[in-house]
C-alpha cells in the first residue's frame, strides 16, 4: 500500500493501485453533517432510523465516498493532484463501526493533458458499497509542484 505518495504523470502506469481505511464512527458522522448540513435523520436519529429500510442508523454516502477523495490526495496520484471529476454508484449502506477500504486503479492515462482516469470502489468487508469513476490531473516533473 502507498502511503503519502506524490506522482508525476510521468511516474503512473495503467493497473497501478492504492487503498484507504477507516473506520466511520459517531464522530465522523456527526461531524460530517455538522460540515455538510446534511442533517437527514437517517444518520443521525437512531428511532428515526429504527423504521427505515436499513434499520439503524447509517453513513452519508458522500461521507463514505470521501474517503475516494483521501486515497487520491494522499496515495495515487498523491500531493499536487487536482479532481476534474467522479462518478458514483451507492451499491450498500456503510453502518456506524464499520470498516470502509477506498481503492483506487489507474485505468487510463492521458500525458499531454496530464489526465489519470481512476476506477473507484469503496467496499465493508467483501461487499462494494460505492463504485464509480474519477479524472485527475496529475503534476508533471516539467512543471512547478506546489510543496506539501
Amino acid at each position: 500500500m502507498l502511503d503519502h505518495s506524490s506522482f508525476s504523470i510521468e511516474d503512473l502506469e495503467v493497473g497501478m493501485s492504492a487503498t484507504f481505511e477507516k473506520t466511520v464512527t459517531e464522530s465522523d458522522v456527526v461531524t460530517f453533517a455538522d460540515i455538510s448540513g446534511d442533517n437527514n435523520p437517517l444518520h443521525l436519529d437512531a428511532d428515526y432510523a429504527a423504521g427505515t429500510m436499513f434499520k439503524q442508523r447509517i453513513a452519508h454516502g458522500m461521507l463514505t465516498a470521501s474517503l475516494l477523495s483521501a486515497v487520491i490526495a494522499t496515495r495515487l496520484p498523491g500531493n499536487g493532484s487536482i479532481y476534474i471529476s467522479q462518478s458514483l454508484r451507492f451499491r450498500a449502506p456503510v453502518m456506524l463501526g464499520e470498516l470502509v477500504c477506498a481503492t483506487v486503479e489507474i485505468s487510463k492515462i492521458e500525458p499531454v493533458r496530464r489526465r489519470v482516469r481512476l476506477a473507484c470502489a469503496c467496499r465493508v468487508a467483501d461487499k462494494v458499497v460505492l463504485d464509480g469513476e474519477a479524472v485527475v490531473m496529475v503534476p508533471s516533473r516539467d512543471r512547478a509542484r506546489p510543496r506539501s
